[in-house]
C-alpha cells in the first residue's frame, strides 16, 4: 500500500511541476532551473555520504545538465562582460561537478551549490520590471 501511496504523490508532484512550467515567464523558468540545479546537487551530496554511487552519479548529471541548459539559455548575441563572466562561470562548475563525481568529493558539490546560489540570489534580485519585458510594454 506503502508503494502505491508513494506512486500517487509522485505524480501529484510531477502535475505540479509541469503547471508551473506551463504557466512560468522566462525569468521563472531560469529561477526554477537554479533550484533544481541546487536540489539536486544536495541529493548528490547526500547520495555521496551514504555511498550510493549510482544514485549520487544520477544526481549529478541531472545538475550538470542544468547548468548546460543555463549556459545555453545566455544571450550570446549581446557582447556584455556579465554574459562572458556567467559563462566562464558555468564552465567552470561542470569542470567541477565532473571531478566531483569521479572522486565522490562532497567538498566540491558543496563549492558548486554555493556559486549556484550566489547566482540565483542574484537572479531573485532582479527588480520586477526587468522580470517580464511584455508586461513593461504594455
Amino acid at each position: 500500500m506503502a508503494m502505491g501511496y508513494n506512486r500517487g504523490i509522485n505524480a501529484y508532484n510531477q502535475i505540479g511541476k509541469q503547471s508551473a512550467i506551463e504557466y512560468a515567464s522566462p525569468h521563472q523558468l531560469i529561477q526554477m532551473l537554479f533550484d533544481g540545479a541546487i536540489e539536486n546537487l544536495n541529493l548528490a551530496k547526500a547520495h555521496a555520504g551514504r555511498g550510493e554511487v549510482a544514485e549520487k552519479a544520477k544526481a549529478i548529471n541531472k545538475t550538470s545538465k542544468i547548468i548546460d541548459g543555463l549556459r545555453m539559455s545566455l544571450d550570446t548575441s549581446v557582447d556584455h562582460e556579465i554574459t562572458r563572466n556567467l559563462e566562464n562561470l558555468y564552465d567552470y562548475m561542470s569542470r567541477r561537478l565532473l571531478l566531483a563525481n569521479l572522486n565522490s568529493d562532497v567538498a566540491i558539490m558543496s563549492e558548486v551549490v554555493s556559486l549556484l546560489e550566489e547566482i540565483s540570489d542574484a537572479w531573485r534580485a532582479v527588480p520586477e520590471e526587468f522580470k517580464n519585458p511584455k508586461k513593461a510594454e504594455i
